[in-house]
C-alpha cells in the first residue's frame, strides 16, 4: 500500500549502519528549491559540528522584542512555565499549551546528548493547557482559566465542532467541548496512539484540521538525528500522519520530514505547509531548516538525503531508490534555526505586504559557531505561493554571542488581527499589533 511506502522502505534498508562514515565530506552543490529559487548548499563535513549553547537572561523591565516600524509589541500574558504552542478557538479564545522536555539527571549533565542548554532544562513538564479571553479586543485578557490538565507533554491542539483535540507525546485525545467553555470537564478518550518522545526535542506532536473538518493531521518527529538508533526505532516517525476525527483511517500523508512541527494551510488553498527542523552534525550551514508545502504521499529525504537528493555522507549508498524519490523543499530558512512555529496571516489589520504571508517562530540554535534564529521571520506570499525572500520580523531576543532574552516558538493570528508569539523560556506571550 502507498500509505506505508516509507515505513516499508525504511525497514527494508540496512538496520545497523550507525554513523560509521565519520569524517566523510561531500562537495558543495547548487540546487533549485521547490519554490524555483537557486541556492548553494555548502560542503558537508561530519567533523565540523559545533556545540554553542545560549544562556537565557530575564527580559529587563519595560523591554520588549523589536518589530518593524508601524507595529507595537506588548505582553499579552506572562508568568507561565514553558508556553510552547498557541491555538485560536472558534470563538476567539486564545489557547496556550504549556509543556517542556523532561530529561534525566544523566541527560542534564550531557548537553551533547540532549542538544539543549542547561538553562532550558526546567524539570517536570507542567502539562497544562491555559485559556485567555480578550472579549473587548484591547490586547489584555479579562478571563484567564486553566483549560485542561493531566496531560503528557502536550503540544498540538485543535477544535472540531463540539470536540477539543490535544496531542500528547504518546497519542491524540478527544474531549467534549462547547463554545464558551473556559474549562474542559468531560472525560477524554484516546483516539490515536503515537510513538512517544524522540531525539532532542522531537517529543512535540502538533495538530491541524483540514478546512472541511473531515481530516486531522499530526506531526511526529524522528527518534534520532540520522537513524543511528536503527530504523526499527523510526516506524511512524519523521512523518505527518492523516486520520479521521474518530481516530480511524490512518495514513502517512508526508514522510522523510525529520521534525515537522509548525503546520498551516496556505490561505485560499487546500495546501498544507509545515516547518521542519533538519539534521545536525554536518557543519554550521547544513542542513537548512525549511518550510514546505506537503504533497500527499511525498518523501522529503530523511534520513538518507537532505534538501532533495543530496545524500547524507553518513548514510551514503544505504537506500538509493528512496533517495531518487526525495522531493526538494520549497523554502530554506537557515541551518540550525530550530524553526518551529508557522502561521499564515489571514487578517487585514497588517499592511498589505504581510497579508497572506507566513510567519515562522525560530527557537534558535545550540549547535552552530554563532547563534542563529531567536526571532520570528516572515516570507511574503500571494495566492498561496511565496513571492519574496525570508526577512526578519520580530527580533531583539539575542543580547550577545552567548546570551539571549527569549526563544520564540508558536505563532498564531488572533481574531483581532494581532500576531501572538509564545516565548517559552521567558514564560511570555508577546502581542504584535499594527498601529
Amino acid at each position: 500500500m502507498k500509505t506505508h511506502f516509507f515505513r516499508l522502505s525504511l525497514l527494508s534498508a540496512t538496520l545497523l549502519f550507525g554513523t560509521s562514515a565519520c569524517g566523510q565530506t561531500t562537495p558543495a552543490k547548487t540546487v533549485k528549491t521547490g519554490a524555483g529559487k537557486t541556492i548553494t548548499l555548502p560542503e558537508a563535513d561530519t567533523k565540523a559540528s559545533k556545540i554553542n549553547f545560549s544562556k537565557v537572561v530575564a527580559w529587563p523591565e519595560g523591554k520588549t522584542p523589536t518589530a518593524p516600524p508601524g507595529f507595537t509589541v506588548t505582553k499579552f500574558a506572562e508568568g507561565m512555565k514553558s508556553p510552547r504552542n498557541i491555538v485560536i478557538a472558534p470563538n476567539g479564545d486564545v489557547i496556550v499549551v504549556l509543556s517542556n522536555s523532561q530529561r534525566t539527571k544523566i541527560e542534564q549533565a550531557s548537553n551533547i546528548i540532549t542538544g539543549k542548554a542547561q538553562s532550558e532544562v526546567q524539570g517536570k513538564s507542567v502539562n497544562t493547557v491555559m485559556l485567555f479571553r480578550d472579549a473587548n479586543k484591547d490586547g489584555k485578557p479579562e478571563v484567564v482559566s486553566t483549560f485542561l490538565t493531566g496531560l503528557n507533554q502536550p503540544y498540538g491542539a485543535a477544535f472540531i465542532d463540539n470536540s477539543f483535540y490535544v496531542a500528547n507525546t504518546d497519542g491524540v485525545w478527544k474531549y467534549p467541548y462547547k463554545a464558551g467553555d473556559t474549562q474542559i470537564t468531560g472525560e477524554g478518550q484516546k483516539i490515536l496512539d503515537l510513538p512517544a518522545g524522540g531525539y532532542n526535542n522531537h517529543w512535540t506532536r502538533n495538530l491541524i484540521v483540514n478546512p472541511a473538518k473531515t481530516k486531522i493531521y499530526v506531526s511526529v518527529g524522528s527518534g534520532s538525528n540520522v537513524a543511528e538508533k536503527g530504523l526499527e526505532n523510526e516506524i511512524r516517525r519523521a512523518n505527518i500522519i492523516e486520520f479521521n476525527p474518530d481516530g480511524s483511517g490512518e495514513r502517512i500523508y508526508g514522510s522523510g520530514l525529520r521534525n515537522p512541527v509548525g503546520m498551516a494551510w496556505a490561505p485560499g488553498t487546500n495546501v498544507l505547509w509545515t516547518a521542519v527542523n533538519e539534521r545536525d552534525g554536518l557543519g554550521d550551514d547544513l542542513v537548512p531548516d525549511y518550510i514546505t508545502s506537503v504533497k500527499p504521499g511525498a518523501f522529503y529525504g530523511w534520513p538518507f538525503s537532505y534538501f532533495g537528493q543530496n545524500e547524507d555522507p553518513r548514510l551514503k549508498g544505504q537506500n538509493p531508490e528512496l533517495v531518487a524519490k526525495a522531493i526538494v523543499p520549497d523554502i530554506p530558512v537557515g541551518a540550525h534555526t530550530a524553526s518551529l512555529g508557522l502561521a499564515f496571516y489571514t487578517d487585514k489589520k497588517f499592511p498589505a505586504k504581510y497579508q497572506g504571508g507566513a510567519f515562522i517562530g525560530q527557537h534558535g540554535s545550540w549547535n552552530r559557531s554563532e547563534l542563529v534564529g531567536y526571532k520570528v521571520a516572515f516570507i511574503p506570499f500571494k495566492n498561496g505561493k511565496p513571492t519574496g525572500p525570508l526577512e526578519d520580523f520580530l527580533t531583539g531576543f539575542v543580547i550577545n554571542d552567548k546570551e539571549v532574552y527569549g526563544k520564540p516558538v508558536g505563532v498564531a493570528v488572533a481574531q483581532d488581527g494581532a500576531l501572538l508569539v509564545a516565548d517559552d523560556v521567558s514564560g511570555i506571550i508577546w502581542r504584535v499589533a499594527a498601529k
